[in-house]
Order: C-alpha cells, then sequence, then structure tokens
C-alpha cells in the first residue's frame, strides 16, 4: 500500500540508507515519521511467526482477532446486525480467515484489507510493538510523528469501531508518551468535522481534511458560506492539504446520522459529479468500490484535474489554503500541477494511483516552467517570508460570492481577497517598510468590489 503496510516498522529501507543516516538529518532538519498505529502487513517477521507457531508465538496477541471482539464464537450471519454497525472505509466483512501453518484456520481482524492485519493496541504485545517503534525514533532524532489510521485502533462489540471514546483516549496517551520522549504529533483521521475539533484538542496537530472539498465546492458554485462557517470553528493547530497520496475526502464534510455536515446531501453530489465532469470521468473510473480502493469514501483525483485544469482556479485554491488557519503542506503533484495518471491506474488497478505519478526528472523540469508553477511556486515564497501568519487571524464580513481572509501582526498584515463570480484574487500586504500585492487571475475590479 505504497508504505502504509508495515512489513517491519523500525527498520529503514536498505536502499535509502539506516538509522545512522536518519540520526545525521535529524542533526540538521526536524523529522516527521509515520506511525501506523491500526496495522501491520501480513509479511511482517510477528505475523509469520504466528504462522509457524500458531498460539504458542510471543506475538499470537499482537494480532486482533473476531474473538477478541467477538468472544462468543458466534458466526459472521449470526452478527451480521452488529457487524453491519461496523464503519469501514470498504465494503465487505472486517475480518479475513487466515489458515496457519498447523492447519488451523482464524478469523483475523482486517479493516483496509487481507493483507493488512489489525494489532490489538489493548494487550502488552500491542503496547509493546508500538513502544519498540516509538523509542526507536527517538533514539535516530524523529521530532514528529504521523499516527496514520488511528481512528480504527480500538474495537467494541455493538459499536461503530471508529473514534470511540476510548479511542479518543488511546489517541491522548499515545501522544502524552510521545511527549515524554520529545516527539510531537500529528493524527491523520478521515472522520465527521466535529470530531476533528475535539481530537484537536488533545494532539499536537491536526489534518485539515474538511478543506480540499469545501475549497472545491466554493469555487464551483461560487457561494463561500460553507468555507467561512468551517474556517471560524477549524482548528488552528493543523496542518492544511490540498491533496495527499490518498482521495479527496467527502466524510469530512457530511453528516452524521442524522447530524448535518458542513454540506448537505445535496451539495455533495453536486461536487462529486463536477469532479466526475471535469476530469472527463477519469475520476469516476477510479473512485469508489472499484480500482482496488480502500477508502469508498474518496474520490480519487488530482486538484489540478479536479478543478478541470483551470490555472486560474488552481492558483486561488491554493491561495486559500497558504491564508487558512495552520501550516500548508503541498504534495508533489499538486507542486507540479500535475494530471491524473490513468495509464498507472491501468498497470496497477489502484485507483489511489491516479495522483502517484512517478516523474522523472525531465518531466519535473518541463513541469517547473509551466506559468501555473511558476507563479504557485511565488504563493509558496510569499507565504513563507511574511511574518504575519502566527497573528490574528479574521474572516471580514462579506457578500456570500466574495471572500476575504485576513492576518494581522503587530503593524503588519496580509490579506487576501478572492472574487468567485470571476474566480480571482488579490493578496495585499504590508510588513514593516514593505508593502505589496500578488495578483490571480484578472484582478482589476477587485478594489472596487462590495465587502458589505
Amino acid at each position: 500500500d505504497a508504505g502504509f503496510d508495515p512489513i517491519d516498522h523500525t527498520r529503514v529501507d536498505p536502499r535509502l540508507g539506516d538509522w545512522n543516516d536518519i540520526a545525521s538529518l535529524a542533526a540538521e532538519y526536524t523529522l516527521m515519521a509515520d506511525l501506523i498505529v491500526n496495522h501491520v502487513s501480513v509479511d511482517s517477521p510477528q505475523f509469520q511467526d504466528v504462522r509457524r507457531n500458531g498460539k504458542k508465538s510471543p506475538y499470537w496477541d499482537l494480532f486482533l482477532r473476531k474473538g477478541d471482539v467477538f468472544p462468543g464464537g458466534e458466526t459472521a450471519s449470526a452478527i451480521e446486525a452488529e457487524v453491519k454497525r461496523i464503519y469501514r472505509p470498504r465494503p465487505g466483512l472486517p475480518f479475513t480467515p487466515i489458515a496457519l501453518d498447523d492447519g488451523a484456520s482464524h478469523d483475523f481482524w482486517t479493516t483496509f484489507s487481507a493483507k493488512q492485519l489489525d494489532i490489538n493496541v489493548e494487550v502488552p504485545a500491542g503496547r509493546a510493538y508500538l513502544d519498540s517503534i516509538l523509542n526507536r525514533f527517538a533514539h535516530s532524532g524523529v521530532r514528529e510523528i504521523r499516527l496514520d489510521a488511528a481512528g480504527y485502533a480500538i474495537k467494541r462489540r455493538g459499536s461503530q469501531c471508529f473514534m470511540l471514546p476510548e479511542t479518543f483516549s488511546f489517541i491522548a496517551a499515545l501522544s502524552e508518551q510521545a511527549r515524554t520522549l520529545g516527539i510531537d504529533t500529528l493524527v491523520e483521521i478521515h472522520s465527521y468535522y466535529q470530531t476533528q475539533v475535539a481530537i484537536a484538542s488533545q494532539v499536537g496537530r491536526v489534518y485539515d481534511f474538511a478543506l480540499p472539498p469545501l475549497i472545491l465546492h466554493t469555487l464551483f458554485c461560487g457561494n463561500a458560506s460553507a468555507l467561512k462557517k468551517w474556517l471560524d470553528i477549524a482548528p488552528r493547530n493543523c496542518v492544511t492539504v490540498l491533496d495527499t497520496h490518498d482521495g479527496i475526502g467527502i466524510i469530512d464534510v457530511a453528516r452524521q446520522g442524522d447530524v448535518e455536515g458542513l454540506l448537505a446531501d445535496a451539495e455533495i453530489d453536486t461536487l462529486v459529479e463536477t469532479i466526475h465532469d471535469n476530469t472527463n470521468g477519469a475520476s469516476r473510473r477510479a473512485s469508489g468500490v472499484g480500482a482496488s480502493n480502500l477508502d469508498i469514501y474518496q474520490v480519487n483525483s488530482t486538484y489540478y484535474d479536479a478543478l478541470g485544469r483551470d490555472d486560474d482556479a488552481y492558483l486561488v485554491a491554493r491561495a486559500i489554503q497558504f491564508f487558512a488557519p495552520g501550516t500548508p503542506q503541498v504534495y508533489y503533484v499538486g507542486l507540479l500541477a500535475g494530471e491524473n495518471d490513468m495509464k498507472l491506474v491501468g498497470r496497477t488497478g489502484v485507483g489511489r494511483d491516479i495522483n502517484r505519478h512517478y516523474y522523472a526528472p525531465d518531466e519535473i523540469h518541463e513541469a517547473l516552467q509551466r506559468p501555473v508553477v511558476r507563479q504557485l511556486m511565488d504563493l509558496i515564497r510569499l507565504r513563507n517570508k511574511l511574518p504575519v501568519f502566527d497573528g490574528k487571524f479574521s474572516i471580514p464580513e462579506s457578500r456570500h460570492d466574495l471572500l476575504c481572509l485576513r492576518w494581522d501582526r503587530d503593524d503588519a498584515y496580509a490579506e487576501l481577497r478572492v472574487d468567485l463570480e470571476k474566480t480571482c484574487a488579490r493578496i495585499s500586504y504590508s510588513v514593516a517598510a514593505t508593502s505589496g500585492s500578488f495578483d490571480i487571475g484578472d484582478t482589476a475590479h477587485l478594489n472596487k468590489a462590495d465587502t458589505t
């Protein structure tokens, strides 16, 4: 799974170096490492030991089995109603029967795929496994960890087995343990937006996964109301993204049961269909239950293609990201305004590979010469050099078809004004004795825009 199906979480790929090289990098840079807390590969040495030795293996308790959550020994049909309540990123049962070398078959919990075995993080073997990784990271100078798939870590019979109260406690305790080792945490959770707000108060940072679909919705319909609502309440200790190695999340803006989300069902349907139209159907073919997707609640596409390869719209989207509260992260394909790679999807059969293009050096050089990429680089430089983004954030009142985001710090300021009808924007700033502006699209009328 492109690195998210670890065989040995404490081993560096020897093609890239070893832990001494990691320590050398850590002496000069702040390093972040993934900590995948929910699962480990079926090819891991721990599970290979279980295959050989069964219940006699010291790692037997490391892997969560159906019987740990449903101890009555019921068949899948007998517990069908309870299983249907379990939140799944993919269709089908959450466990996989695996035959061991002694011929016995056991139902192992597999949230994501049959090759990714869930860890029982509540037993000594599971805690020791996570401890060994944290200690290895700390010893080698890693100062930040990204907790991947943390929302699925705790399972309880009769529940959704996702972001339970016990899950919150687990994440908070693991984050505190990391802090004692000098490591900060960034939690990766795709969930209902209020869940993101709640977990943000317990950890170092979270991802703002609501931002990507909300910006698309804003640009598609010319109405910033939903985006303004979110930016008013969004966690400030976040990492903002528009694109990642996965798809564009839908659950992050959707309702939860009868509780409304950031977007209505009809708005989400329009959002998804507009992406499919803009990509000429490529995103439809790469998303959903087909194409070996591990998460059916995402739309797979590059962000540039989701916007119909409209340079102005893409740069406006990035400008909004850079002015939203949090630390911006730009995915490598997004940095180069990459297009959907359907050839790669055709070769691998994996829908998410649509946004995982392998760039040759000459492709990178060519992409860096494109006007949209050059202007994006200028935007990034501007965002990095303006010393106002740790100041006060505000959303000046404006019409629904206008968006104004402002940062103030002492006597310095930076302001983004977006006209959604024209799909253009202007950044104005004043720092010390320096002032200036950065325009995207046709901004001649922006000075006269009515913001009352």
